[in-house]
This record gives C-alpha cells, structure tokens and sequence, in this order.
C-alpha cells in the first residue's frame, strides 16, 4: 500500500517547514543584521553558515518529509531517524551556531549552572545513553509513541541530552571542559560502548517487542500522532505489513544495525579529524622548529 494514502499535510508537513524556515531567518537576523547588539561578536562565517542549513535541511528530510510518517510503519525507520536526529544534526547544529551566540546564551543565569553540570564529560556520556536506552524499553516505548504529550517531551528531553553529550567534544563557546588529549577518545569510545546494550536487546531479540508495529490498535494510536485524524477515520489498517514484505522481527533487529552502523560511522569521523588534527599540530610544530634561527657561537678570546 503507498504512502500517499496519508496525504500531503501528512507527509510534506508544510507547517514544519514553515517553522524552521522561520527559526533560520532569525538565526541569520543574529548572526548578521543584530550582531552589533552583542558585546562580543564576529561575523559570520561560510562553514558556519552551511552547517546550519545542511542541519535544517537534514531536520526537515527527518521529521517533516514522508520519513515521519514511514518511522510509525517501521522500526528500521524509526531507528534511522534517531541516530541521524542526535547523532548527525545535533552536532551541525551545534557547529553551525557562532561561539559568541552559544557564550550569550549560556551566560544567562538560569541557563549557566545547569549547563556547566550537565556538560560535565561523565555525567553528559551517561545521562544521554541511559535516557535512550530507557526509551526503548517496550514498556516505555509503547506509551511514548502513543501519546502526543510524551512523544514531544522525549523528543525534547533527548535532543538536550544529545547537545550536552556532544558539547565536551566539539566545545564551541570556549569553555572550561576536562577533555582533552587522550580523553577524547576514551569518550567516543565510552559513548559506543553505553548504547551497545540497547542496540544488542533489539538486534538479538526473537520476539517483536514493541506494539506499535504489531498491535494494530497501537499501530492505529501511533500514526494518529502524525496523521490527521479525518484521514485515518477514512481507513482500514491492520498494520504495518500492509506497507513492508519485511516481518516485524527482521525489520526490527535491522532497526538496531542501522543505528549501530550510523553511530560507528560517526564517532569513526570524529576519531579520524581528533587523529587528524594532532597530526598537524605536530607537523606545525616540526616546520616551526626546523626554521627556528640557529643562535652565532660566542666569540672565543
């Protein structure tokens, strides 16, 4: 059965796009037109700019294209969207925001001591990998998933943890942070390590655990949340097989690899330009000393 049954509003979310359209006028109103108004400021620059939009962009294709809707249908999806959503547009984001914006915002008061706990590097690792993992437990999952209230707030609650799981490494404000060196790769590879278990439960499981994608009545709840309402009372669905050849079994531990494979790929980057960049810190430091002038003998009587 085609996508297309859901029809536009809910597969094109045209109000989504409205609002991040908005949110990055103003990011550019900011960073460029008002950024006289800041103490500290610096223009603009291309990179930071691209990461920026390449985040919205890959935000919208997510959580606003026919991806939302195919992520109720199945878990493989669902999955997809997680991993790319906090592991791939946080960090843009994040890159993309000038580090005289982050320091104005994280100054404020309020803002400023929750901040500076929660980017510790330990209690960031974990908080975000043990919250992720409590989502998808079945029981917890199945609720969130079908009430609009809770799926917001999980959404929220995780894309905060994922930009304080991300800010010891990328550190753009200049901040005080205990990471450094050798450490930084102690926490790539520890972030690996904490979301494994959760990967392993849902790639060796035998059993379909998650009931949306097996219960035709959460099936039904599930989809109401991106669906509307007049639409679905106009259909008969009994589930997801109705969309996908693919078994719920097979396409949940597919679920779990996909998630697996785009986190390693990603800290596998990350490891790479931390190797990289140590490399050419050296190489400098080698030219520096090579063209440092060598001191006249002292004259000799």
């Amino acid at each position: 059965m085609p996508l297309g049954i859901f029809g536009f509003m809910a597969l094109w979310s045209p109000f989504f796009i409205l609002a991040l359209v908005f949110v990055t006028v103003v990011y550019f109103l900011v960073t460029v037109k008002w950024r006289s108004s800041f103490k500290e400021s610096a223009p603009l620059s291309f990179k930071e700019a691209a990461y920026f939009i390449l985040a919205m962009i890959l935000l919208y294709a997510i959580k606003g294209s026919p991806v939302e809707v195919l992520s109720t249908i199945l878990f493989s999806a669902h999955m997809t969207q997680m991993a790319l959503l906090y592991l791939v547009v946080t960090p843009l984001i994040i890159m993309g925001i000038p580090n005289w914006v982050w320091k104005a915002a994280i100054n404020l008061p309020v803002v400023k001591p929750l901040f500076k706990f929660m980017t510790k590097s330990l209690i960031a690792l974990i908080a975000f990998n043990i919250v992720f993992s409590i989502y998808h437990i079945p029981l917890v999952f199945d609720h969130v998933r079908t009430d609009v209230t809770m799926h917001g707030l999980a959404t929220v609650i995780l894309f905060l943890l994922s930009v304080f799981m991300w800010w010891p490494l990328l550190n753009p404000a200049d901040e005080d942070i205990d990471l450094s060196g050798l450490k930084r790769i102690g926490y790539i590879l520890g972030s690996a390590v904490l979301l494994t278990p959760a990967c392993g439960l849902i790639i060796f499981a035998e059993n379909p655990l998650y009931a949306p994608y097996y219960d035709p009545e959460e099936f039904m709840k599930a989809l109401a949340l991106c669906v509307p309402v007049d639409t679905l009372q106009g259909l008969t669905l009994t589930g997801p097989e109705l969309f996908t050849s693919m078994s719920t079994v097979n396409d949940q531990q597919l679920g779990g690899v996909i998630m697996k494979i785009i986190q390693e790929i990603v800290f596998g980057v990350m490891l790479f330009n931390l190797f990289f960049q140590w490399y050419r810190k050296d190489m400098e430091r080698q030219e520096s000393q090579s063209y440092e002038p060598i001191a006249d003998p002292a004259p000799t009587d």
